[in-house]
């Protein structure tokens, strides 16, 4: 086998590492004093290499040094794969294995999927110090084939490399996010667990293996989900490890801290609260949330949901992070049997809302604000309701003029907020609500928390002055910051990076394309009509499904004159043209072609009757961080206008 340079290096490197621990200069030394002791008889001769090599033979030493080398096949698939990942021998790596799941007892009756059948599955994704990963998809069972390795980053310095005490104090965990997807695509968060790595720095062997309970999530969050098993391993492997003792006892040391800072966050919210109520008794009813529970039922500031996010080169604008949050499906928490009425309170940490790409309108509302304040701006969480009451959650951004615009987090609407005077005369004029607002309650972003204490809560009535006391009551920064900044607390979710998109635009596009147009000829062959495609017109339809994705991402709309034009070019005197456009957050061929057939606009086109009749059909998938996409379809014909 032939490795490249830096491959062999550390390959010399893992080598050396396990001679090392098995001190075999000491015993190599051993067999030559005892070499050269035998060969003092009268038969004296020269000492050769073959000689030593038999006696190290002899003694078992080569043998000792393979076996602890441990080149079995298990390790030696470890090896190729350790080889063959863009690795840095300067770096401390955690390789982590799933060797398979078990207990998945909601999947007990799963059949076996036949060869080619479209099964459920499940997708692991992994989040650890900025890394993310994910494991094939694999048939949803009892027992799932859930097997795969991952090479996490530990520790990057090019001047140390990092020892057991340095990485004991390293306690972000790996965010372990299990997903199942259905036959129909959908998706279901079906487990969120953080993993605490240490346990490998006092393990002899620098490997160590154990079984993960998942616990479901929402209103299953203390039923068991299933089991993992997981093996941990360093690389290169710690000279010196170090004792359960020491390990036990930071992770105590870490867990009484964070309780601690919790509970004194506690202690100053109920205060804080209590005044509160004190300004206005009216009070008890606004929308103010100072905690709200995550996936796995944990009562968590609302602050720390919102974090500075950088999308690097991913997302140019504020406008096109907006557009991005939109384009993830919104889907309100499920509540087992749908009694009550109420809504189910389930706001989900940013891994889990990414992985499972879709969520309720406050995953989407904290996902914008932190990419916003990533872009710059002065964002906020805004918590209130819209019409009838329904609770909902927005953003809202302040400009250095004082202007205050909303951004709508499930459509990427944004709405200029004007006040109305309630003192003015009743016929003067008074500015048109856009918004869809009713009533605010409290505002926040990752270090500022503001209740609305405004003698009235009506969005069209506040006014944004966040520095007069007598209207926004503020929590303290310094009691936010103790357990909503970065690292403050061990059980704040670390916060992953978006990851580029996987999918290529232009073979979706096409994939697409095809599978609309064999449903349609299908669907007027069922109808008795040929069907006779225009390539040329199908084209043309490209420029106006750019334009009007660009209008969602700017609000801007252009190219629509040059559309126009090159259409009436393609359709001749005495020909009528007809157009419908339409747009989806999904790729499922047979779901969107169902849904266009219940529009009587695209009906008529698809089953059009007439003379010299010539279809069209363009789709445009447009891809976004995460695979989100924003899907743009077009049916278009002509035909002879017959009186």
């Amino acid at each position: 086998m032939s490795l490249p340079p830096e491959k062999a290096s550390e390959l010399k490197r893992i080598i050396h590492n396990h001679l090392l621990k098995m001190d075999i200069h000491g015993k190599i030394r051993e067999v030559l004093a005892e070499t050269v002791r035998d060969d003092q008889g009268p038969a004296r001769r020269s000492l050769c290499e073959a000689d030593f090599l038999c006696a190290l033979q002899r003694r078992g030493i080569i043998d000792d040094v393979m076996k602890d080398l441990h080149f079995t096949q298990v390790l030696s698939e470890d090896v190729l794969f350790f080889l063959s990942a863009n690795i840095d021998p300067s770096r401390r790596y955690l390789y982590l294995q799933v060797l398979g799941g078990k207990a998945f007892l909601e999947h007990l009756q799963e059949p076996e999927p036949l060869p080619g059948q479209v099964c459920s599955t499940f997708t692991l994704y992994l989040h650890f110090r900025n890394q993310r990963f994910r494991s094939k998809p694999v048939p949803c069972a009892c027992e799932p084939d859930l097997k795969e390795g991952f090479l996490l980053e530990i520790h990057r310095d090019a001047n140390k490399m990092a020892d057991a005490t340095t990485m004991l104090s390293i306690c972000d965990p790996v965010h372990l996010v299990l997903i199942k997807t259905d036959t129909y695509s959908e998706t279901v968060l079906v487990s969120s667990y953080f993993l605490d790595w240490r346990a490998v720095l006092s393990s002899p062997s620098g490997k160590t293996c154990f079984a993960v309970e998942l616990l479901g999530v929402g209103s299953e969050c203390k039923v068991p989900a299933g089991v993992l098993t997981v093996s941990l391993e360093l690389y290169p492997p710690l000279i010196e490890t170090l004792s359960n003792d020491v390990v036990g006892t930071q992770q105590s040391l870490e867990r009484q801290r964070t309780a601690e800072k919790e509970r004194l966050f506690l202690v100053y919210a109920k205060q804080w609260w209590r005044e509160f109520l004190e300004i206005r008794t009216s009070h008890q009813s606004k929308m103010v949330k100072i905690f709200a529970q995550d996936e796995n039922g944990l009562n968590r500031p609302v602050c720390s949901y919102v974090r500075v996010l950088r999308a690097g080169r991913l997302l140019e604008s504020p406008r096109q992070a907006a557009r991005f949050v939109s384009l993830l499906a919104h889907e309100k928490a499920p509540v087992v049997g749908g009694g009550g009425g109420g809504k189910q309170e389930q706001w989900c940490t940013l891994m889990a809302f990414l992985c499972r790409g879709k969520g309720d309108c406050e995953d989407h509302a904290t996902l914008l604000c932190s990419l916003l304040l990533g872009f710059g701006l002065d964002a906020y969480v805004c918590v209130g309701t819209k019409a009838k009451g329904v609770p909902h959650t927005w953003v809202l951004t302040r400009g250095t003029d004082g202007s205050i615009t909303f951004w709508e987090s499930l459509t990427a609407h944004r709405y200029l907020h004007q006040t109305v005077d309630p003192d003015a005369p009743p016929l003067a004029p008074q500015p048109k609500l856009s918004y869809p607002y009713r009533t605010l309650g409290c505002v926040f972003n990752h270090h500022t928390f503001l209740a609305n204490c405004q003698p009235s809560d009506a969005v069209e009535l506040c006014i944004f002055d966040f520095q007069n006391q007598s209207r926004w009551k503020a929590m303290s920064e310094e009691a936010l910051k103790s357990v909503c900044a970065p690292g403050s607390t061990t059980s704040l979710p670390p916060l992953p990076p978006l990851c580029a998109p996987s999918l290529d635009p232009a073979a979706a596009s096409n994939q697409l394309e095809l599978e609309m147009r064999y449903l349609v000829s299908e669907h007027r062959k069922d109808l008795e009509l040929a069907t006779v495609w225009d390539d040329h017109l199908s084209y043309l339809l490209s420029s106006a499904l750019s334009a009007y994705e660009l209008e969602r991402c700017t609000g801007v709309s252009c190219g629509n004159e040059e559309f126009q034009d090159a259409v009436r070019r393609a359709v001749p005197d005495g020909h009528t043209f007809k157009g419908f456009p339409i747009h989806f957050l999904h790729r499922n061929a047979r779901r969107a072609f169902a849904t266009c057939l219940r529009s009587p606009f695209c009906e008529e086109i698809v089953c059009c009757r007439g003379d010299h009749v010539r279809l069209a059909v363009r789709v445009r998938v447009f891809v976004y961080p995460e695979n989100a996409c924003a899907v743009w379809l077009m049916f278009a014909c002509k035909y002879r206008s017959v009186l």
